[in-house]
């Protein structure tokens, strides 16, 4: 194999450095090409037509981008409509996404031209620098300050393979600096009390020092607080007729449709009824749904199984054939729905079928089927004809990740529906 000689190299890496560079400014106006689709498909409300309440939430279920990136290229994408300097450089190639992201946040028609200016003279790292800068001074940088403040949170993940507990602190910037010098002190105080502690790594020391805080902490007496169930704290008590329930002749005191609703994942209980309407005998209060199958439902679903939603949050345990009517509470028979998903099948007229395969879809009032990644053009029909029946090959249920979160699944975990099965 011939050698290449020192200049021949050097000169094949300037011609790599260079289609690297081009490269890149193609795809820099590639992305300023894709917010301006974004722009438009946001301002036609586009993400309706797939029953999510956003674009940003389209994003991430159709392009696979995290929420976040999602949210940020929705914003970017409307701020650059304002700023026709800074996208003509974008469009160019000129700028970076990185650079207009910084830029767009505190970008107007006034200091436009000065910002720009010094993005294109300087690295993506000081404009970013400048710009928050510059929004620290804004009249509104106390709003984020208080966002921050309210973002404060420690989220706790165990690893019990491992043997380890992973603990996600967000503080605001100052907190968290008090924080780091709160350990940097007890880092100090674990040193003075031999040299076995230099052996140590950084980032060890720094969990000691966080051990000998939370120790400092309790052994002063301080943190104690008794705990208490919280299973009834939250309670809704709403009156049905076991026939009712049934599709028969009965009385209700919420429509039919939404105490199935909430009997999906809520507590029942049975109680007997004289000609009088005076309770003879009151059962049990039963959950219909128990810990273990949810635990198994989070697993499976990892939050709503609607196609495209994202939430984990007010997540109810949903009968595909509801228990009133003969369905069994298993895992085959139930899965994760959101609030709001939640109410569209059993109040806004959606329904959960299976393909041919065996596997869960779900199917719009129209009879068009919700499919997994969204419609193909195939898939749609003129204004004014007529549906068929749902395609097979889009009918699919989505798997998501094994995570379960560590947050309450229910809003309605505690309520209570009483249903009277005999008059």
């Amino acid at each position: 194999m011939a050698t290449l000689s020192h200049t021949e190299r050097w000169r094949d890496i300037d011609a790599l450095d260079r289609a690297i560079v081009d490269l890149s400014a193609r795809i820099n106006a590639s992305t300023y090409e894709l917010l301006v689709l974004i722009r438009e498909f946001d301002e036609r409300a586009g993400w309706l037509k797939w029953n999510l309440e956003s674009c940003s939430q389209w994003l991430h279920w159709r392009c696979d981008l995290s929420r976040s990136a999602a949210r940020e290229k929705v914003r970017v994408a409307h701020a650059l409509k304002a700023l026709p300097e800074i996208a003509v450089a974008f469009s160019g190639g000129r700028l970076s996404y990185s650079k207009v992201r910084a830029l767009t946040r505190v970008a107007t028609p006034a200091n436009e031209t000065a910002l720009l200016a010094f993005a294109l003279s300087t690295t993506a790292a000081r404009v970013e620098q400048r710009c928050q800068q510059m929004r620290n001074t804004a009249p509104d940088a106390v709003d984020a300050a208080n966002r921050a403040h309210a973002r404060r949170t420690v989220r706790v993940w165990k690893d019990l393979g491992r043997g380890t507990v992973t603990l996600t602190v967000e503080l605001p910037v100052e907190a968290g600096e008090l924080v780091c010098q709160a350990l940097d002190k007890a880092v100090e105080a674990a040193d003075a009390k031999g040299p076995e502690f230099e052996a140590e790594s950084w980032g060890a020391q720094q969990a000691d020092a966080l051990v000998a805080v939370a120790r400092t902490y309790l052994s002063a007496g301080s943190g104690e607080g008794s705990t208490s169930s919280t299973a009834d704290a939250y309670q809704v008590v709403v009156h049905v007729d076991g026939e009712a329930l049934k599709g028969e002749e009965g009385r209700s005191d919420l429509a039919v449709e939404s105490v199935k609703r909430l009997t999906c994942d809520g507590s029942v209980i049975s109680m007997l009824d004289g000609s009088d309407g005076v309770p003879l005998n009151v059962g049990r209060k039963q959950r219909t749904v128990p810990a273990s199958l949810k635990r198994a439902l989070w697993a499976r679903d990892g939050g709503c199984a609607f196609p495209g939603c994202t939430h984990t949050r007010f997540v109810d345990a949903h009968h595909v054939r509801h228990w009133a009517d003969g369905g069994e509470t298993s895992l085959e028979n139930t899965m994760l729905l959101c609030s709001s998903h939640h109410r569209l099948v059993h109040e806004g007229g959606y329904q959960i079928r299976k393909d041919f395969q065996g596997r869960w879809y779900f199917r719009r009032p129209d009879g068009r089927a919700v499919p997994r990644c969204g419609y193909q053009p195939e898939d749609m029909i003129d204004e004014g004809g007529a549906s068929a029946e749902a395609p097979k090959e889009n009918a699919d249920q989505p798997r998501r990740s094994s995570v379960m979160p560590s947050m309450p699944l229910s809003i309605r975990t505690g309520s209570v529906v009483t249903v009277n099965p005999m008059r």
